[in-house]
């Protein structure tokens, strides 16, 4: 029997059209604010805040770029916030991977219990003021332990694991290696990992970012100004940073105050781009996994 492939009709047609003009107005509308962000920070300030800074740069001008790169702070805070990033997502990962793998094993006894437990969490802390109390009475205060052992392990990525452990590592997979003497450990790292890799890697972006963007915790818990990560620096150079005095009214004053506040404005703009680069970095390497990640965490654990 002779099969013949018709065409989309018009009705389809139509619709494809609609998708694909409503979802480039939504890229659009999504990717415009950090294109107006890289090519301000490259432009005269004065044109950025005229408006006349739209669709390309106006008044080439790096100094904004120059004075961050030459501001020690910023580049310490920079470093810091990599190794706090690093440092916090292998303590994630090192929690959530074997807690998530114990919890989708039907043969773990008391895991609705366990699982219960953590889900509590989630919706009921200890609050503000009795985090601040254990973390100062274990010694974690202006320590790098304190930014990466209170949040070490979040429920929600953890359930999201725990369901693609779940759905995609076969009970027949375990039965076959305990016939050939491997045991849970052994099998978790030797075949369990292996094959894991797009949990891990949107474990790692998820906790990756979250560390990044962090700057709760150190305001709360680093008093040593050294140990600062990123976002903290950009919050002294954005918001701390004092006018100069309105009494000051010579000309010279005056255009030294705007100088100044033009520089700022630029910094600001360098600043968000450089705070951003590790992330626009990272995710292309792992945006393919992205999607199923968020498939597996809206599936039922």
């Amino acid at each position: 029997m002779k099969h013949t492939v018709t065409g989309l009709s018009l009705e389809d047609k139509l619709f494809d059209w609609i998708v694909f003009i409503v979802l480039t107005l939504i890229f659009f509308i999504v990717a415009y604010p950090l294109y107006f962000v890289i090519i301000s920070s490259v432009s005269d300030p004065i044109k950025v805040a005229s408006g006349q800074v739209i669709f390309y740069p106006v008044g080439l001008n790096w100094d904004g770029y120059k004075r961050v790169f030459e501001t020690g702070s910023v580049m310490r805070g920079f470093f810091n916030s990599l190794w706090y990033t690093v440092l916090g997502v292998s303590i994630n990962l090192a929690l959530t991977l074997p807690t998530a793998y114990a919890l989708s094993r039907n043969d773990f006894y008391g895991r609705k219990a366990i699982s219960i437990f953590y889900i509590v969490t989630m919706f009921v802390s200890g609050g503000l003021i009795p985090t601040y109390l254990v973390v100062k009475n274990v010694g974690f205060l202006d320590t790098v332990w304190a930014l990466v052992v209170p949040g070490a392990l979040s429920v929600y990525n953890m359930m999201v694991a725990r369901t693609f452990f779940k759905t995609n590592i076969p009970g027949e997979l375990l039965d076959a290696a305990k016939i050939d003497g491997c045991g849970n450990t052994r099998f978790f790292f030797s075949m369990v990992l292996p094959i894991s890799g797009a949990i891990i890697a949107i474990l790692v972006l998820w906790y990756g970012v979250g560390h990044w963007n962090s700057y709760f915790s150190a305001l709360l818990y680093l008093s040593t100004r050294e140990k600062q990560p990123l976002q903290m620096e950009l919050r002294y150079i954005l918001l701390l940073n004092a006018d100069m005095p309105q009494t000051l009214l010579t000309a010279e004053a005056l255009k030294e105050k705007e100088r100044m506040e033009a520089l700022k404005e630029m910094m600001k703009y360098s600043l968000i781009v450089v705070s951003n680069i590790p992330v626009m970095i990272l995710y292309p390497f792992i945006q393919k996994h992205f999607v199923k990640g968020v498939t597996v965490g809206s599936l039922k654990g």
